[in-house]
C-alpha cells in the first residue's frame, strides 16, 4: 500500500483560490464610486423609460422545442462516436446502433402525433 500524498498543497490552493475572489470581490466595493442620483436605479434602455417589466412570459412550446432540439442534436453526436468506432464494433454495434436509430425515430413520429412539432394556430392534439 502506497502512502497517501499530502493534502496541504490542495488546501493551500483552495485557500489562495478563495483569497483572489474575496480580493476581487472586495477591491470595487473600496475603490468604486458612488453614485446617490434619483435615475441611478432605473433601467436604462436607449435613453427610454421603460413602460412594463422586462420579464416576458413564453409559451411552453419554446422550451418544448428547446428539449427536443438538445434530444436530436445528441443522438448525431452518439451516432459520430458510433460512426468512428464502426469497424471495432463490427455487427453488433451496428445492431445496437440502428435500435437506437429505430427507438429515435418512434419518438419522433409519437412526438408528432402528439403535435409537440405543429406551431400553427390549429394544432390538433389527440387525447
Amino acid at each position: 500500500m502506497s502512502p497517501s500524498p499530502p493534502l496541504w498543497p490542495l488546501a493551500l490552493y483552495a485557500a489562495g483560490v478563495l483569497g483572489l475572489v474575496a480580493f476581487m470581490l472586495g477591491l470595487p466595493q473600496l475603490l468604486g464610486q458612488r453614485h446617490r442620483e434619483r435615475a441611478t436605479g432605473l433601467p436604462f434602455e436607449s435613453g427610454i423609460t421603460p413602460v412594463a417589466s422586462a420579464r416576458l412570459r413564453l409559451a411552453v412550446k419554446y422550451y418544448l422545442l428547446a428539449i427536443l432540439f438538445v434530444v436530436f442534436d445528441l443522438e448525431a453526436v452518439f451516432l459520430m462516436a458510433w460512426a468512428v468506432a464502426a469497424r471495432e464494433l463490427g455487427w453488433t454495434g451496428y445492431g445496437v446502433a440502428l435500435l437506437f436509430l429505430v427507438l429515435l425515430l418512434v419518438a419522433l413520429i409519437y412526438l408528432w402525433r402528439q403535435g409537440a412539432l405543429d406551431w400553427g394556430t390549429s394544432a390538433r392534439r389527440r387525447p
